[in-house]
């Protein structure tokens, strides 16, 4: 080899090496945690069918990558390009780009198991999913009004009460209330189809007004059984325009149109509250529900049994069972027989 030829290659690989320690060192840099991912971490959602060039121009737009077309590379590269996986991710301010692909092919969100009970409102719905630090308690109750919401589920209301389906449900911290909140309105009607599809098929404001029963129902019965037959009396008060006189209704207005604690006991001032949710001042259905129904009491209001009766009164606290009248006569004399027998002395 000639001096000549050995110093062109020489300087041949002298570039070549400098090239690749240049590539390694940008490699390097575009892999490292992007510097506009918050301290306390972003969440970044992937939609179904979404494709790695759409995802990739995002997450930079959202500076949560250095670039894109570093993401793009290692993830054609590595063949993993069209293996990403839907789904809400927290993106934390250590992780590099090679990180992030990871956690979106490999699916992994931290899940906070959420446990809704049947009855519970929008507003202690709300209050649980701040306490487990997967929404805010204001971004929940505001996507719960969200317009956009009610109109994708037809909901004839100003809110979601009602359709928050009590379940176990499980987020990952830091997902946003909107998804929480459109979860579990499918998950309602994903149950009601199961329970009754002929129902998918009713125009949404009988829907609705079922689903104002049947919140009524949940607050109101104690035993599984009972529930069909509560539902029963206040169909048969609604057919001939009798008011509900539901406590369950005045307890609403108190806890959470008035945000006062929940009574011991109701007073006769309390039946006398000025409010369109006051089953005892006005007849018919309220405005809107005033829980979140399970499905003991949807089956209840959805499918009530023929019943003669038009009253009912707690006869036994300890087991929750309660006495059904078809007159007044008799649902007074049951009202003094249990009440006497509650009594101290009695």
């Amino acid at each position: 080899m000639t001096r000549r030829l050995a110093k062109a290659v020489g300087l041949f690989v002298a570039v070549l090496l400098l090239a690749v320690i240049g590539v390694g060192a940008a490699a390097y840099y575009l892999n490292t945690p992007s510097p506009g991912i918050p301290r306390e971490g972003g969440v970044f959602k992937i939609a179904p069918g979404e494709t790695l060039s759409g995802v990739a121009a995002r997450l930079e737009e959202q500076r949560l990558v250095r670039s894109a077309l570093f993401l793009k590379a290692i993830g054609r590269v590595s063949g993993r390009e069209s293996s990403l996986k839907s789904g809400y991710y927290r993106i934390h301010s250590r992780d590099a780009t090679t990180d992030i692909l990871s956690l979106l092919v490999t699916g992994y969100q931290e899940q906070v198991k959420l446990t809704i009970p049947e009855g519970w409102t929008l507003k202690r719905i709300a209050r649980y999913v701040e306490q487990k630090e997967i929404a805010s308690e204001e971004d929940f109750l505001e996507a719960a009004h969200s317009p956009e919401l009610l109109k994708e589920f037809g909901v004839p209301a100003d809110s979601l009460e009602g359709y928050l389906f009590p379940d176990t449900y499980y987020f990952p911290k830091g997902y946003p209330a909107y998804g929480v909140a459109e979860e579990m309105v499918n998950t309602f009607f994903r149950r009601l189809e199961e329970l009754a599809p002929e129902a998918m098929e009713w125009d949404r404001k009988e829907l609705h007004r079922t689903l104002i029963l049947a919140s009524i129902v949940e607050r109101e019965y104690r035993r599984r059984e009972e529930a069909p037959l509560i539902a029963s009396v206040f169909y048969n008060r609604l057919r001939h325009n009798i008011g509900l006189e539901s406590c369950a209704t005045l307890a609403y207005i108190i806890t959470d149109v008035q945000d006062k604690p929940h009574p011991e006991f109701l007073t006769v001032e309390d039946k006398r509250i000025d409010s369109p949710y006051n089953t005892y001042k006005w007849a018919g259905l309220p405005p809107g529900p005033i829980a979140n129904p399970g499905l003991v009491a949807l089956e209840a209001a959805l499918h009530p049994p023929k019943t003669g009766y038009y009253y009912f009164v707690l006869k036994n606290p300890a087991t929750g069972a309660h006495y059904f009248s078809e007159d007044l006569q008799e649902h007074n004399w049951a009202k003094y027989n249990y009440l006497k027998r509650a009594a101290p002395g009695g």
